[in-house]
């Protein structure tokens, strides 16, 4: 998966009119360096320990902007709030193990079929594709063929 990087960020900010400010920067910098997908409340955890007065409200503007600006996305895995991570291609979709909770990326042509199915079938534009997975992953359904 291509992430953008920090200077792209700065680059298509100001592009904008806006300014990449530290606290931005370090929303930034806590996304891209996740190794798996954070609520908003994880990432304001990170970002404390480094700027301890810095409020959740500003990690939900500052992820509402990188959103907007197609860098950052907001992911519902089955649950009542939404995960972030770094923006990527509708051809990615998410795979969530009920057992574990791993969330896997998987790249292949099933979104773009949808797409097609979508606009052909049914007249239909489709602007944006979340397409979440649940089931179990190998690892757990090994584990469970052991059990």
């Amino acid at each position: 998966m291509v992430h953008a990087g920090a200077m792209d960020v700065g680059h298509r900010l100001r592009g904008e009119g806006y300014r990449l400010t530290p606290q931005r920067q370090l929303v930034w910098e806590v996304l891209r360096a996740a190794q798996h997908h954070l609520t908003a409340e994880e990432i304001h955890e990170r970002v404390s320990a480094t700027v301890p007065d810095f409020n959740v409200a500003s990690v939900y503007r500052t992820l509402t902007l990188l959103s907007e600006l197609g860098l950052a996305k907001e992911v519902r895995l089955g649950e009542a709030h939404g995960h972030w991570e770094v923006a990527h291609p509708d051809d990615d979709f998410h795979l969530v193990c009920r057992v574990c909770g791993s969330v896997d990326h998987h790249q292949g042509d099933l979104v773009e079929r949808v797409r097609l199915h979508l606009s052909g079938g049914h007249g239909f534009v489709a602007e944006d594709v979340d397409l979440v997975v649940h089931g179990v992953c190998a690892a757990c359904a090994t584990v469970g063929a052991r059990t």
